[in-house]
């Protein structure tokens, strides 16, 4: 991030409504975190009126239907017709064991995997697919990343659907900033691939393919800010896991530059542990904590 105010960047992380009151996986407080980041998005100007925010790059959750993070992509292992409910924690040694199987009517999901970045995929004899094998190590793999196991999610943010907007008092104060700046937003789209989950901007916990790999562009976009601010859904998750991968590829001269406006992000009921880690630990990187109502320009 370079020297000096004149580059200010706003990174906005799922401000969509699944993630609002009447969403699929609401936070209680989130109409009271986009009210309070409206008002500092509309009050951010200067003395001659304009917008102190250079640029802002808005982060949306962008799931199908069929996920591997949504109930209706695995079955019960003993009777193959039940799902599990959401926020079910499944291990790798679940699949193993078979307790959660994936369907066995999903087809073609190898093209969702590119061995080049995923690795070798498990296969039946004679070459096919072994998608619960794949499942198996894949969660594995989220065990072994030290992060979290995978959780079964409320279908939410589906494409096409309703709950994947932006939330509609973002959208005004958005449309706003446009107008006035004829700027267009920097939109970034990541859960599209089936096989994994999201939950950073930056790059999947496990990356299967060049969609879910490190995003070096965004990198370097957040990078060549003066000043980096950062709100969103869910404290807990996506703003955790966000931050974390972007203060991971900063030199720690710049992390300074980074700041979480704590009053405009809010964790998933139950992960208020999670959040609380994630801003003790980037306070102690250096990373600014401060309400939007106190920040300095």
């Amino acid at each position: 991030m370079k020297e000096g105010n004149s580059n200010v960047t706003l990174l906005l992380i799922d401000q969509q409504v699944s993630f609002h009151p009447g969403g699929s996986l609401a936070i209680p407080t989130a109409n009271e975190d986009a009210k309070r980041l409206s008002e500092f998005l509309k009050n951010a100007t200067d003395e001659n009126g304009k917008s102190r925010i250079h640029n802002i790059v808005a982060t949306m959750d962008s799931h199908h239907k069929m996920h591997i993070a949504h109930p209706s992509f695995w079955v019960d292992g003993s009777s193959g017709k039940n799902h599990p409910a959401p926020f079910t924690l499944i291990s790798s040694a679940d699949i193993k064991n078979r307790k959660w199987v994936p369907r066995s009517d999903l087809n073609d999901m190898e093209k969702y995997v590119d061995e080049s970045i995923f690795g070798s995929v498990p296969t039946y004899e004679g070459g096919s697919f072994d998608l619960a094998g794949y499942c198996e190590e894949y969660a594995k793999r989220l065990e072994d990343g030290g992060r979290f196991q995978l959780c079964i999610w409320p279908e939410h943010c589906i494409i096409g659907s309703p709950g994947h907007c932006l939330v509609p008092e973002i959208l005004s104060a958005v449309d706003s900033w446009v107008e006035a700046s004829a700027k267009s937003v920097t939109w970034i789209h990541k859960g599209q691939n089936l096989l994994t989950e999201m939950y950073s901007a930056i790059q999947a916990e496990v990356p299967v393919d060049a969609s879910t790999s490190l995003n070096h562009n965004l990198i370097g976009l957040l990078r060549s800010s003066d000043k980096l601010i950062v709100c969103g859904q869910a404290l807990s998750h996506c703003v955790n896991f966000t931050v974390r991968d972007i203060v991971k590829h900063c030199p720690i001269d710049e992390r300074g530059k980074i700041s979480i406006l704590t009053d405009c992000t809010s964790a998933v009921p139950g992960f208020d542990a999670a959040a609380d880690e994630f801003l003790k630990d980037m306070k102690a990187e250096g990373v600014s904590l401060v309400n939007s109502s106190a920040f300095k320009w």
